[in-house]
């Protein structure tokens, strides 16, 4: 008749052996769990020294830089380059890297050049620099991309690489009339903004009103400096995106180790408090089982 029921124990001894067992399982698990955000810990400190490192080369860099960009953008103002109305297509050039854990550093990008497109999805192309701003903007709006660049951000920019970008896009064979570039300008080690730097095309330049100011320009002559303004502005466009994104990427991986170190004091007294308690029912037990001897 007991056959079915298997051997029988008494209800209290089941109780205290699914009790242990509950305690040493949670033990293992906050255990487990301490050492995994120990190691992360670890990893996001690690980290943080990487990109102060790379940040301090990016910001000295930087500052050479500057007046490159600041020059070429200064023609297209004392010209007064506009963007010409009867050629509606524009071009966005989306400045970003192939890495993240940076904060919001490429989403402040693409969602910049994600409301442009909103309002015109028809008559604008984008360029994508860096798989980040290709994956952000490529899910709703991936007819729009003319191509992407990627190996962005592994290593410092240089204007080798630049060149190779201006080149690309004039290759492309988009017929626009202006455009813009899309970058994060560097302003202290916590802040940075996105802002943008202007692109024309050959007959938006020769419009301009003002362009008479400069002697002996002919058609070559301003293709020619088109074309060095380009790779000159997204030269500069870089250097500024990696300073941002290196000092970005060095506040995120302080926080993230900040955090951890945060769970680590929960999980530790988590830990010793669950401990203790195990300890305290099996002392209980032990002294209960001997009275009842």
């Amino acid at each position: 008749m007991w056959g079915r029921f298997g051997s029988l124990v008494p209800i209290g001894a089941q109780t205290t052996q699914i009790s242990q067992q509950r305690g040493m399982a949670t033990l293992k698990a906050i255990s487990i769990r301490l050492k995994s955000v120990k190691n992360i810990q670890k990893i996001t400190q690690s980290m943080k020294m990487v990109s102060a490192a790379k940040y301090n080369r990016a910001e000295r860099e930087l500052k050479q830089t500057r007046p490159i960009g600041a020059g070429a953008s200064q023609f297209y103002e004392k010209a007064e380059v506009a963007a010409p109305t009867d050629v509606p297509q524009r071009l966005y050039i989306a400045m970003s890297s192939d890495r993240g854990l940076c904060g919001a550093i490429h989403t402040s990008v693409a969602r910049l050049i994600r409301n442009e497109l909103l309002k015109d999805d028809k008559n604008i192309k984008v360029v994508c620099v860096g798989d980040k701003s290709r994956a952000l903007l490529g899910r709703t709006f991936g007819q729009n991309i003319i191509f992407a660049a990627n190996e962005i951000g592994r290593l410092p920019p240089t204007f080798l690489d630049a060149s190779l970008l201006a080149d690309a896009v004039i290759a492309s064979g988009y017929k626009f009339g202006s455009g813009e570039i899309v970058y994060n300008r560097f302003k202290s080690v916590v802040s940075y903004s996105t802002q943008t730097l202007p692109v024309f095309s050959l007959s938006t330049v020769q419009s301009a009103p003002k362009l008479s100011i400069y002697d002996s320009l002919d058609d070559e002559v301003i293709q020619s400096y088109i074309e060095f303004s380009l790779a000159s502005l997204i030269y500069y466009a870089l250097k500024e995106g990696a300073c941002s994104e290196q000092s970005s990427r060095m506040t995120a991986m302080d926080n993230a180790s900040k955090n951890a170190t945060e769970v680590i004091d929960k999980l530790t007294l988590a830990f010793n408090r669950t401990r203790q308690a195990v300890i305290t029912r099996e002392l209980i037990e032990i002294i209960s089982g001997a009275s009842a001897l």
